[in-house]
């Protein structure tokens, strides 16, 4: 599973980053993105909660 998150979409929130740290991150200017490019298995259960809890629909899966 890939995973995206749209860097003119994110706000900072970090939503993503509290259900699932091993695959989000925020950045030293405070927004989201990615640690890995494909999401291993036993963590793909944690992103779908990810995606719907960001407020800004910024991340979607592929």
């Amino acid at each position: 599973m890939k995973v995206h998150v749209d860097d003119d979409r994110c706000r900072g929130h970090g939503v993503c980053v509290a259900v699932c740290p091993d695959v989000f991150t925020l950045t030293d200017g405070g927004y989201a993105e990615t640690l890995v490019d494909d999401v291993p298995p036993e963590l793909a259960a944690e992103v779908p909660e990810a995606v719907t809890g960001c407020p800004e629909h910024a991340i979607t899966l592929g």
